[in-house]
């Protein structure tokens, strides 16, 4: 795009009276330039419309503009006038007036005779509209006669007759009309019902498909009438016909609209029964789970379809909807989680491994929690089959009232109940929520009553029946009968002066679990406030005690016993949820110094906190989950990779090169192995103009692929850059020997040579040159004369003097010409060794500006063995600089393409001894990178 047009664009222009296309852009360069179809189909048509001018040839200009983007643009239909008499011959236009004049005649005989025939006798006794049970009568759909005289049109009124009209009389007129005029409906009870299966017996296979796609398109005609019964009917004649995927779906539709959401659900089923993966099957399966409020399985189904088209615009309105309810359902469960509810009771002691007792507490520890707040476990040991309700032998560890412990009572251990059902739960049975039996005699008679008198540690046997009683009644929901037996066991140990806090405390805050259940936080408060003054830090009652506080919306007091919890046993689960819960709520009343306004958190002790031991994995598992988790690892890194590349790549393609540089600097952080990123990052380094760092990237590029074009391309930029026009040349002449198509390379490399140029004329001045007289002898004048001999050979010694400075001279050249007589003369004489002291008077930066566009392949060889035979033992570094050099004259590319065998292995020797020299100025690695320049 010129300059003009993009200044046209930039500033504000005169817009044509089409309005839309302004007056600069009806020109033939920006036509030409311009690649956006629909703007040219614009200003094609404001040329066409003459509001600028008639403009023929630009009109044509932007047409060909238009064809050659777009052949088949409506912009090139033309538009062509109605034909008239003048664009047919005589005989075509008589037939085109006789076929008019019979369609005329014809029409006007087929319109009298339709007037003459009776409406009733034309009318048939057809079945009724689809959808409708009644049939219009036929005697009232009869046509006026227009036989009569003509009606005459009613002339207009004078507006003092308005003045005189009377509304009200007209309308009594109108109603008066219309009394007596009834059109009743015949009302048809018997419409006949389409029998839904057919007879296909005898047919082929061909036949019956036939048929069930025939029938399946009635239902299809009966569907878009929004028939939906009589869609279900023919849909249920094509299956019977040939059961086919399609009639399913079809039919699942229908029965969707019909609110038939079972029957829907099954003929979903039985089209992935015979599609799997079918996507309408699946939208429309998820359509019913979502009315069946199987909110999850819906958004499985819909998971599935969106996998296989993802820009289903249904699934993905559909799936909105379904998270929606989900998250809805998911808030509505929290917010009545507030609800504490026990489902039932057990005793204080933990379950511990069997084993001798030791002191301090269980190393046992509640894992869950019930709607009561109960923190459940499954103890390891447990016999399979036991009766339900019914502990294993372990023993368990007793705390005494000095703190002392007593021994492993096995008889205590086994009528422990475990909270919540757990009991059942490792019978191979599960309690169900809200289902209790009717009364305490059930559970006698299916063999609990002799659980009722089991022993319960220090308690007499009245007391542990009561304990017992109020067991079993939690356990059926009959909470209020089981907080008067706890608490007729309660009054009981105080009455007898029974020392034993531990069994006291459990029956404290199997009371508290009652009073929470019914409601009564208060009360529950009080109890498990006894029952921790007796047994400090126990699990239960320190975990019913906070959910009774944050039920009475005591935030920082169930805080703080929460926390107390995580101490005894930080694998609660129940505890962490509220802490996160209540957590928000603080900062929400309090603030952020919500910490501040919380009590002192107790500290517990190392004897009550409880921890559960699990065994060291094993090697092999723990390999498992290294490579498991590195894999992850892997994937999360691959996909951030992917996301911040994207991200890159948008913010080059809107310029923002600053915030594409910083997606980058993250990217090869990830990945530092991928070439592409450093070559983006080079990009971006030269918009910024930051050609150090660019360099920095294209070499990182080029040592992960040492081909990478685009590496050498930019690193050339970087070296324009940085006004190193020697090495810019040879990366731009290394991006041609890859690709010699690259025409931006093409373009730079006469660019660089020219400033190159430049630079050398620049920094070397001419010199004034010397004449040198050659005089010439001869040879028979000398031998007959012997002072000609004796001048002869004065004159000799002269010249040879003249010979050393003029090559002293031309040792040193100052410019193109005298390097080339140089060169020329070393070269017919094969002195190597001149050559080699014409290389070193040289620099080398100006090795290539001074061969021009002489080299050849014999100039070629003579420098190399030059370099190899006389400098390389002398000045190993000047030979490396003159080969890094040379490869940005003239013509080198040409040259070593056409290079023999012997003057390529020549080359391969000069790089051998390179390679096998010990120099501060290059390494082996960077001879090996040369190499690549030359072989």
């Amino acid at each position: 795009m010129s300059i003009e047009t993009v200044s046209s664009l930039l500033t504000p222009s005169k817009v044509s009276v089409h309005g839309k296309v302004p007056v600069e852009h009806l020109d033939y360069v920006y036509i030409q330039n311009c690649s956006d179809l629909r703007y040219l189909e614009t200003i094609v048509d404001v040329l066409r419309s003459g509001e600028e001018g008639m403009y023929p040839h630009l009109t044509e200009f932007c047409e060909k503009r238009i064809e050659k983007l777009n052949p088949k643009s409506r912009a090139l239909r033309k538009r062509q006038a109605p034909a008239t008499a003048a664009d047919f011959s005589f005989e075509e236009w008589s037939q085109i007036a006789e076929e008019l004049k019979s369609w005329e005649t014809e029409t006007k005989r087929a319109e009298a005779e339709l007037r003459e025939v009776s409406p009733s006798d034309s009318v048939e006794n057809v079945p009724p509209v689809r959808g409708s049970n009644s049939l219009i009568s036929q005697k009232q759909n009869s046509v006026p006669s227009r036989t009569g005289a003509k009606r005459k049109s009613a002339l207009p009124r004078d507006y003092r007759e308005w003045d005189k009209f009377d509304i009200e009389k007209e309308c009594a007129k109108t109603d008066g009309n219309d009394k007596g005029k009834d059109f009743p409906v015949i009302i048809n009870q018997c419409l006949p019902k389409i029998n839904r299966k057919l007879d296909t017996a005898g047919l082929t296979e061909k036949e019956r498909a036939v048929l069930a796609s025939r029938e399946r398109e009635k239902g299809n005609e009966a569907f878009k009438a929004n028939d939906y019964e009589e869609a279900v009917a023919y849909y249920t004649r094509s299956v019977s016909a040939m059961p086919t995927a399609a009639a399913y779906n079809n039919r699942a539709q229908a029965k969707i609209k019909l609110q038939l959401w079972h029957s829907a659900l099954g003929d979903c089923e039985r089209v992935l029964e015979l599609e799997p993966g079918n996507v309408k099957a699946l939208l429309r399966r998820a359509t019913v789970q979502k009315q069946l409020g199987n909110l999850k399985v819906a958004a499985d189904d819909l998971g599935n379809v969106l996998r296989e088209e993802p820009e289903n615009a249904s699934a993905k309105k559909m799936i909105q909807e379904v998270e929606k309810k989900l998250r809805e359902c998911t808030q509505e469960s929290q917010s009545k989680g507030r609800k504490i509810l026990i489902e039932e009771v057990e005793d204080e002691e933990l379950w511990a491994k069997p084993g001798p007792c030791v002191s301090g507490e269980s190393t046992a520890a509640p894992a869950e929690r019930g709607d009561m707040g109960n923190a459940q476990k499954k103890t390891a040991g447990r016999a399979e089959g036991a009766p339900q309700g019914e502990a294993d032998t372990h023993g368990t560890r007793r705390r005494g009232k000095r703190g002392s412990l007593d021994q492993c009572r096995t008889q205590e251990a086994q009528e422990k109940k475990l909270p919540n059902g757990a009991q059942a739960s490792r019978s191979g049975t599960a309690d169900q929520t809200g289902r209790h039996s009717s009364s305490a005699d059930n559970a006698a008679a299916s063999g609990t009553g002799s659980r009722l008198d089991a022993p319960c540690g220090a308690l007499p046997p009245p007391l542990a029946r009561l304990k017992n009683e109020g067991n079993q009644l939690f356990k059926n929901g009959q909470f209020g009968d089981a907080l008067e037996k706890y608490s007729q066991a309660i009054a009981g140990c105080i009455d007898t002066g029974i020392d034993s806090p531990e069994d006291l405390s459990i029956l404290y805050s199997n009371r508290a679990a009652c009073y929470l259940k019914d409601g009564n936080s208060a009360d529950c408060i009080q109890d498990c406030t006894r029952a921790l003054e007796l047994q400090p830090f126990t699990l239960k009652p320190m975990l019913r005690r906070a959910m009774a506080y944050e039920s009475l919306e005591r935030y920082h007091k169930a805080y703080v016993d929460y926390r107390t919890v995580l101490q005894i046993d930080v694998g609660v689960q129940a505890a962490h949820d509220s802490i996160h819960r209540i957590t928000k709520l603080l900062i929400e009343q309090d603030g952020p110094d919500w910490r501040e306004k919380l009590p002192d958190i107790p500290l517990v002790p190392l004897s009550a906190q409880q921890h559960r031991q699990e065994e060291p994995p094993s090697a092999e598992l723990a390999e498992a989950r290294a490579a498991r988790a590195a894999e992850e690892a892997a994937k999360r890194a691959e996909m951030r990779f992917s996301v911040l590349k994207e991200e890159g790549n948008n913010f080059v393609k809107k310029g923002q090169f600053q915030k594409a540089l910083e997606k980058y600097s993250e990217c090869v952080a990830l990945k530092p192995e991928e070439c592409a990123i450093y070559t983006n990052r080079a990009l971006c380094y030269l918009k910024l103009e930051r050609f150090a760092e660019a360099r920095q990237d294209c070499d990182s590029a080029l040592q992960l692929e040492p081909s990478n074009k685009k590496a050498y391309y930019r690193r050339a930029m970087a070296y324009k850059g940085l006004e190193n026009y020697l090495a810019c040349s040879s990366d731009l002449q290394e991006v041609l020997r890859l690709d010699p198509n690259v025409q931006e390379a093409e373009r730079e490399l006469q660019e660089v040579t020219a400033l190159l140029r430049q630079t050398l004329v620049t920094n070397s001045p001419d010199k004034p040159r010397k004449n040198i007289t050659i005089r010439e002898t001869n040879d028979s004048d000398d031998e007959a004369d012997p002072s000609n001999s004796k001048r002869r050979q004065e004159d000799s010694e002269a010249s040879a003097d003249d010979r050393v400075e003029r090559a002293s001279l031309l040792l040193q050249p100052t410019n193109a010409y005298e390097f080339g007589q140089a060169l020329n003369a070393a070269h017919s004489r094969d002195d190597v060794k001149a050559c080699a002291e014409l290389l070193r008077c040289i620099e080398p930066e100006t090795l290539p500006l001074f061969l021009s566009n002489k080299l050849d392949g014999e100039t070629f060889h003579f420098i190399t063995r030059a370099l190899d035979e006389h400098l390389l033992q002398e000045d190993p570094g000047l030979v490396y600089q003159h080969l890094s050099h040379l490869p940005a004259a003239d013509r080198f590319s040409v040259v070593l393409m056409l290079l023999g065998q012997n003057e390529r292995q020549q080359i391969t020797h000069l790089f051998d001894h390179l390679s096998a020299v010990v120099s501060r100025e290059f390494t082996v690695n960077d001879v090996q990178d040369l190499t690549t320049k030359y072989i």
